[in-house]
């Protein structure tokens, strides 16, 4: 999947060896988490916490800080998995569970990947029909051509497309950190909605479900596995180790900054919104009434934002796919009938009539649905020890994955029963 320069290989191999050193040199390193991390920038994340500021203002930037952490265990294990067995998720599920339960998580993780994909490719379209005032059919089509464009990079080697990946993200952050120089934040009250934990109430829990829910993405925890497999030449375990310290380094800095990203996005609608606007819950309304209320600059920034998430969510999707088939099946397709396969339900949907943002907020369930097959899998391959030997992780680390696992799957559960109208007596209020 990776093909990199002999060049790039050479450097890590050089670095891991010890003969040469510098943060430079370092960076040939970097690529996975940063590809993976744009999975927490995604468009579904986007009405999430437009909700979330223009309903509470700072109160639930915990909740984004909480999640944040919670996804950097767990795309540090996959990454893990990765550089120590030289398989990804899929491939592992496939060689060590039965053949039915591999049966059924290629067909959820399918499911779960056309979703993803649904969501990405709607927010990018989303974004270029708002900018340009274009059909929101001619948005996709636009969206579609980048998208099929940037993969088709691949041919040139890995490189390009993880620079192109990287630039894009910086385009996200870039925007966000212009938003926080125009809109009028208020830092204090942001520090503590940061530090106080706390549910003003009950439609409060079911936002902080959705930001928990949405931010471990089945698909990104297939896909880091997949991006270090093999990544880097390494001799012998101690090179091993060094690479798995560079990985962690990796996996902090960049969902540090998909972190940073998000709570932005709550603060600029925390500013914005909630003095006069808590409606404001689709992307639509908050780039019309952004307008006004911050200028024309604001929300064309925010739409600038938005359309480098999808296009580059849109990207990541369409390879995850690709690697789960290839990992569950051993079956490769070429790269644009991937592109077209996951495509199609986002045209159906839009050509159906169906809203855009509610189209959004089903994928999102349909994610929470399919969540616990790779977050269960992951762990139990991490913490054996006939698959990880010495790197099997430690039963902090394992307590720790336990208890975000749990939390993820038990706020998903009440997601989904929301989602269903089944009866919850602490969502009641």
């Amino acid at each position: 999947m990776h093909s990199l320069s002999d060049r790039t290989r050479h450097t890590m191999s050089a670095v891991l060896a010890g003969e040469a050193g510098g943060w430079l040199r370092r960076f040939a390193f970097a690529g996975p988490a940063i590809i993976a991390s744009v999975a927490y920038m995604d468009p579904g994340n986007y009405a999430t916490n437009i909700q979330a500021g223009a309903g509470y203002g700072y109160a639930l930037l915990w909740v984004v800080l909480l999640a944040n952490l919670i996804a950097m265990l767990f795309q540090a294990l996959s990454a893990r998995l990765g550089i120590v067995t030289g398989k990804n998720l899929a491939e592992l599920s496939r060689d060590s569970f039965p053949r039915p339960v591999v049966w059924i998580m290629w067909v959820v993780s399918e499911v779960a990947a056309m979703a993803t994909d649904l969501a990405e490719f709607l927010g990018g379209a989303i974004g270029l029909a708002l900018l340009f005032d274009l059909p929101l059919m001619a948005g996709m089509a636009i969206t579609a051509i980048v998208t099929y464009a940037i993969l088709i990079m691949e041919r040139q080697g890995f490189r390009p497309m993880e620079l192109i990946i990287g630039a894009l993200v910086g385009v996200i952050g870039l925007c966000y950190l212009a938003e926080m120089l125009i809109a009028p934040v208020d830092w204090g009250a942001a520090a503590i909605g940061l530090s106080s934990p706390a549910l003003p109430d009950a439609a409060a829990l079911t936002i902080a479900v959705g930001i928990i829910g949405a931010t471990v993405m089945p698909h990104a925890i297939y896909l880091h596995s997949g991006l270090t497999q093999g990544r880097a030449p390494v001799r012998d375990e101690v090179e091993r180790r060094k690479l798995l310290r560079f990985s962690n380094v990796e996996v902090v800095l960049a969902l540090a900054v998909a972190g940073m990203v998000n709570m932005a996005m709550v603060m600029m609608a925390a500013s914005a919104f909630h003095q006069g606007h808590t409606e404001v819950a689709e992307i639509e309304t908050a780039y019309h009434t952004l307008t006004p209320l911050l200028g024309a600059a604001a929300a064309g920034i925010f739409l600038a934002s938005l359309i480098a998430s999808g296009i580059s969510s849109s990207v990541v999707g369409t390879m995850a796919g690709q690697m789960i088939m290839q990992g569950f099946l051993r079956v490769r397709v070429p790269i644009w009938i991937r592109r077209l396969v996951t495509m199609l339900p986002a045209f159906a949907v839009v050509a159906a009539g169906v809203n855009a943002t509610d189209a959004l907020v089903l994928s999102q369930v349909v994610l929470s649905i399919a969540l616990p097959v790779p977050m269960i899998a992951l762990l139990i391959f991490a913490t054996r020890r006939d698959i990880m030997g010495e790197f099997a992780v430690g039963p902090v680390v394992r307590v720790l994955a336990g208890m975000g696992a749990a939390a993820v799957l038990g706020l998903n559960f009440v997601l989904l029963a929301a989602f269903f109208g089944l009866r919850m007596p602490f969502l009641a209020g």
